[in-house]
């Protein structure tokens, strides 16, 4: 396989109303979703044990489908509840209206003591003048409306699009990095630009929360290695789990966290990061180093060769893959019993490589399940990723017996 096949990563997403409320390269396809559900009409009932932005959950509610969805990192959850709410017309009015004066209020502030986030290094993410309007903005936004609001989580969605729309970040890695500065304009000049660009993407926002959406999602804080069981069984999971890549959600999610207050200083971020399965920032990396399975084996065939060639060169990045798989087994092994008989599972995948060796997750996740006991397991390529010519993406599928 060697097409990108674009149509299926995060992107088009931008472009479909509500899902294309916030950047983050954790989301996956709408497409794949909307695939799996045309294929399975049968489908009532989902779990999304991964939810990270929402994108099952959202699908699956406009199409009237009931969702049910796992999130470790408190600022996805809120994410994907603000995407998946119905809002009343006569309050988006009000939103527009607000979101309007909070922008102009904001440019026209002329108070330099603001309170702004404890980010290390600041001064890489935003301009001087840009970082004082956001404050001022954030500020003006908390003084019109209350924190526990539906006009709130609108205004800081919008809020939180500009923050990242005018830092220093870039996505041209898998993660971010950052632009060299550039000089900045007089401060009323800036945010007068910045309370434009704040109002128009509030707007659209607004409008497209417009969307009534008729099926029910619902969105809780939990850890995917041990689900709950739902008010009844699932006939369904769609998800797309975090890969084995080192690639850590959580410093791109960082900028957000710390101005809506989910994070206060860099610990916590580290924290929870080892909370997520896959998570390498910062303290998680190294606690990975004293790591062991405590008697959880994968079975199985090739499994241990397979992180003794990884150790070989990285004794700490073998005991990442291990503790990956180890994670997710356990997922998987919880998943099944939430599920009714004759559920169907699909898991969108990525391989990864460490060194010279290649680890194919897709196989892995495959063969874990059949021990499971799912039968009718299949492997499905779908794309070529951005990265090395070996890394590609899966659809991994199966049915619970019933």
């Amino acid at each position: 396989m060697n097409k990108r096949n674009a149509e299926l990563t995060f992107k088009p997403n931008l472009r479909l109303g509500r899902h294309g409320w916030l950047r983050l390269t954790p989301a996956y396809s709408v497409k794949l979703v909307n695939d799996f559900l045309d294929q399975h009409p049968e489908v009532r009932r989902v779990l999304e044990p991964f939810c990270g932005t929402g994108t099952t959950a959202l699908v699956c509610a406009q199409r009237g489908i009931a969702c049910d969805a796992l999130e470790i990192n408190p600022f996805l959850v809120w994410l994907a509840r603000a995407k998946t709410t119905n809002y009343p017309i006569a309050e988006l009015k009000t939103t527009r209206s607000i979101a309007s004066d909070a922008a102009r209020c904001a440019g026209a502030m002329t108070q330099t003591r603001v309170w702004t986030p404890p980010i290390a290094n600041i001064e890489r993410w935003w301009r001087e003048d840009r970082l004082l309007f956001l404050a001022r903005l954030r500020q003006s936004i908390l003084d019109r409306c209350p924190t526990e609001s539906k006009t709130y989580d609108l205004l800081m969605v919008a809020f939180c699009r500009l923050l990242i729309e005018c830092s220093n970040a870039t996505f041209n890695h898998q993660s971010m990095s950052f632009k060299q500065e550039q000089a900045g304009l007089f401060d009323s000049q800036e945010s007068s630009v910045l309370a434009r660009r704040y109002t128009q993407i509030a707007d659209e926002i607004i409008s497209s929360a417009e969307e009534p959406i008729p099926g029910h999602a619902r969105i809780e804080r939990g850890d995917a290695r041990h689900t709950p069981a739902g008010d009844a069984p699932y006939d369904a999971i769609i998800t797309s789990p975090p890969y084995p890549n080192r690639m850590s959600y959580i410093r791109e999610l960082r900028p957000y966290m710390y101005w809506m207050g989910f994070l206060s200083e860099a610990r916590e971020a580290a924290e929870l990061d080892w909370q997520a399965i896959g998570g390498t920032w910062g303290a998680a990396t190294s606690r990975l180093q004293t790591w062991t399975p405590n008697g959880e084996a994968i079975h199985v065939d090739g499994f241990n060769d397979m992180i003794q060639c990884i150790t070989r060169h990285s004794a700490l990045l073998a005991n990442y893959v291990h503790k990956y798989f180890v994670d997710i087994s356990q997922h998987l092994a919880s998943a099944r019993d939430a599920l009714a008989p004759g559920a169907s599972v699909f898991y969108v995948v990525g391989n990864s490589k460490f060194y010279d060796t290649l680890v194919p997750v897709e196989t892995l996740y495959a063969e874990i399940l059949e021990r499971l006991g799912f039968v009718n397991v299949a492997i499905t390529p779908l794309r070529k990723r951005n990265s090395k010519k070996e890394l590609l993406e899966f659809a991994v599928s199966g049915r619970k017996p019933g």
